[in-house]
């Protein structure tokens, strides 16, 4: 059985599991503010109820985990990963903190993926993500690129709340300086080969679209989960910012985010017109942070959306592998 067919498998006994055990739990009080927010509320706030629920769900098998089950799966994780704490740049005493993760592979040299945090900053989920992503080959290491504006670096999560209220002190120069210092250092590592890739969430996805157009050395191409494009005027690209890239970029949304949705009409077409080597996909219903929030339970319960949100995950990850092989030189 392909991986593709064990996923689409997985995913119907996730969502027939899923039925049978939502006939049991009560409805959750609990509304989102915004965007961000939605895919915040249940996954974070009411996680301890929902992972009580759950058990020790490791989410579902070849996929990243949800928020709800990211702890777990770190937690039963074969894999080696760690801190590090990286400068800057070149000779600063100045440093961020970066979880970093090693695949199990037999390849000599291994491209490097870097996995950008979203507004919630470097949580438990990002680093989920970033065992995923070694899972499927890669050497990935994710940056806390609230290091600076946080105090320095340091390996305790923020809170959702208080990495919201720092993140804004990060332009994209601060990024970049962060992508680059990380991915250098990921790839002198002994195993690495020279390349990367940006895989980026929300703020962290508008982080990957900004490596694009800074374009470091090694740098082979991004995929922005649901990141608007940067430097936007309303719902317009700024057209001299895209002209610079010119390595492959994917941009994977769902329909339910109204402001990544109205801004993807005008990056496709700029893109496009400017004959970039680019991609772009709206999962129907799934909701902004889909990835995140999967089929977790929502505070207020629509079974729809939950499903619409797994689905697109099913899609969209092995998507993401295999624009990250072959840009990075894997296939």
């Amino acid at each position: 059985m392909t991986v593709s067919n064990t996923i689409r498998t997985t995913l119907a006994l996730v969502l027939l599991a899923s039925a049978c055990r939502l006939q049991q739990q009560p409805p959750m009080r609990l509304a989102a503010t915004d965007e961000h927010m939605s895919h915040m509320s249940a996954a974070d706030m009411e996680a301890p109820r929902i992972v009580a629920a759950r058990g020790a769900d490791q989410g579902t098998p070849g996929l990243p985990p949800s928020a709800n089950t990211a702890a777990a799966r770190l937690a039963a994780t074969p894999r080696h990963a760690e801190w590090v704490k990286i400068a800057w740049t070149p000779g600063s005493r100045d440093s961020l903190m970066a979880w970093i993760v090693y695949p199990s592979t037999t390849r000599t040299k291994t491209p490097v993926v870097v996995v950008v945090h979203e507004i919630f900053g470097l949580s438990t989920w990002v680093r989920g993500v970033a065992d995923q992503v070694a899972a499927d080959g890669f050497i990935a290491i994710a940056p806390d690129l609230e290091s600076r504006v946080r105090g320095g670096p340091t390996t305790e999560e923020l809170s959702g709340d208080s990495a919201r209220k720092l993140i804004s002190g990060v332009d994209i120069a601060e990024r970049n300086r962060g992508i680059t210092a990380v991915a250098n250092y990921a790839m002198s590592q002994p195993s690495a080969a020279p390349k990367y890739a940006v895989l980026g969430y929300c703020w962290g996805g508008t982080t990957a679209w900004g490596s694009a157009i800074n374009n470091g050395k090694g740098f082979s191409g991004g995929v922005a989960f649901y990141g608007a494009f940067p430097y936007m005027n309303g719902s317009v690209p700024v057209r001299d910012s895209m002209a610079k890239i010119s390595t492959p970029m994917m941009l994977l949304s769902g329909s339910k985010d109204p402001r990544i949705g109205a801004s993807m009409p005008a990056i496709d077409s700029a893109m496009k017109a400017l004959g970039k080597n680019y991609f772009g996909k709206n999962y129907d219903g799934a909701v902004h942070g889909f990835l995140r929030a999967q089929n977790d339970p929502k505070a207020t319960r629509d079974e729809a959306e939950e499903a619409a949100n797994l689905a697109a995950t099913v899609d969209a990850w092995p998507r993401t592998i295999a624009f990250l092989k072959k840009n990075l030189g894997m296939n």
